[in-house]
């Protein structure tokens, strides 16, 4: 038996959204992505095959559809499919308030943490010309993403780049990859990881006074959190 064996709405739903990485799949066409490759970049540690598996199971039941688009195809969310946003959404913010250790040695992903910039830059606030940002990663563990990226960023366009990409650099985040997703997931302020060492930004002093403003931080950042209980 591949289900529950329960006609339970709750049951029925789950064999559909709780299989292993399903959700974060969800995440991904929340945010924006569409291709295959656009998805996986989200889910670094996913293999293709498995992806690949778990995206026919969700057209089978209805929640996405895959639709020409280019050289290859693009998947959208149905309207079944767009009705597990408040799901998601709920789901995030509960673990954002109550889970603790998000940022553990075993969570750090310096891939996933790259992709969230990209796509939560304020390009709005960025300068009329191309700017080029190098990160520089301490305590990458092994597997999980560079220790060196650049993000080629405009007002129109965000490009990560893993290799060099040949542009000048206008600024260099040098960074401890926990600390620098604290700071994206609301823990700490970023100028409390850069008093504490653990983040130092350089270049001109006009891009470094601005560029804590181009984060936008993860979605869930604002969740409010509890507040510790005082001793009696």
């Amino acid at each position: 038996m591949s289900g529950y064996g329960q006609f339970c709405p709750v049951a029925v739903a789950s064999e559909i959204f709780a299989e292993r990485w399903t959700p974060l799949i969800l995440r991904e066409l929340f945010s924006g992505s569409r291709r295959f490759s656009e998805i996986r970049r989200g889910m670094p540690l996913i293999s293709r095959a498995l992806l690949a598996q778990r995206l026919r199971h969700l057209e089978d039941a209805g929640v996405i559809q895959s639709v020409p688009a280019g050289r290859g195809s693009e998947y959208r969310l149905t309207q079944a499919g767009t009705e597990f946003h408040t799901v998601i959404e709920g789901l995030g913010a509960w673990g954002q308030r109550w889970v603790h250790g998000r940022a553990s040695a075993e969570n750090l992903d310096a891939t996933l943490l790259l992709w969230n910039l990209r796509r939560r830059l304020a390009v709005d606030r960025l300068p009329e010309r191309r700017v080029v940002v190098r990160f520089e990663f301490r305590g990458v563990p092994p597997g999980r993403g560079p220790s060196t990226a650049w993000l080629v960023a405009s007002r129109k366009e965000v490009d990560l780049c893993l290799k060099d990409p040949g542009f000048g650099v206008d600024l260099i985040v040098a960074a401890e990859l926990r600390a620098f997703i604290r700071v994206w997931l609301g823990d700490i302020a970023f100028n409390q990881a850069v008093r504490a060492g653990q983040i130092r930004v350089e270049g001109s002093r006009d891009l470094v006074r601005v560029f804590p403003g181009w984060l936008l931080l993860s979605h869930f950042a604002g969740v409010e959190r509890p507040r510790p209980a005082r001793a009696s």
